[in-house]
């Protein structure tokens, strides 16, 4: 029997390392983990779905993608323009899937539009996903324990993790979004 592959998309400002523990686990239980880094302030949406798929190319299995936050995004983004890559599911936690209210009010000011770079407008804003409609079954986890940034920059919605408001995670189409308290 193969080893299922998960690839693991970290979120805005990251770089895979902060998910080292959830590979560890995965790991742990069977799974092959893989970090999938990507260069989101200087890079385009196009140009990261397109390393992203030569990734999924090169596993010789179906593969599971998890994503965190802006990495959900890029996983379901890279879904509508490969649809038929090899990709069973999709777990998306504390994705914008929606929009992002705090991102929007940080792309208000230049200083914001920098910190955003260039995938994630691109990603949410201009080429927003409005609903789910390809073969891959999608989960969504959103987080309602407010810790963030998002705090600062806009006046969020209960509940919401700090960043994302719930609402904005819960994509049409998707098979289940549940909430739990983190941030």
């Amino acid at each position: 029997m193969q080893t299922k592959t998960i690839i693991l998309i970290h979120g805005l400002w990251m770089t895979g390392f902060e998910m080292a523990w959830l590979r560890r686990q995965l790991r742990i239980k069977g799974y092959k983990p893989i970090r999938f880094s990507y260069r989101m302030l200087s890079r385009s949406l196009d140009f990261n779905i397109e390393k992203l798929r030569e990734i999924i190319d090169q596993q010789s299995g179906p593969v599971d993608l998890v994503g965190h936050s802006l990495g959900g995004v890029l996983a379901l983004q890279t879904l509508r323009k490969y649809p038929d890559l090899k990709v069973a599911r999709v777990v998306c936690l504390g994705s914008p899937l929606l929009d992002t209210h705090a991102g929007r009010n940080l792309a208000r000011f230049s200083f914001g539009r920098f910190m955003l770079g260039k995938t994630l407008p691109e990603g949410v804003f201009r080429r927003s996903l409005h609903a789910w409609r390809g073969k891959q079954l999608v989960g969504s986890i959103a987080g309602s324990k407010g810790v963030g940034l998002g705090n600062m920059v806009a006046s969020l919605k209960q509940p919401h993790d700090g960043m994302i408001e719930a609402h904005e995670t819960k994509l049409s189409g998707i098979g289940d979004n549940i909430l739990l308290p983190v941030t």
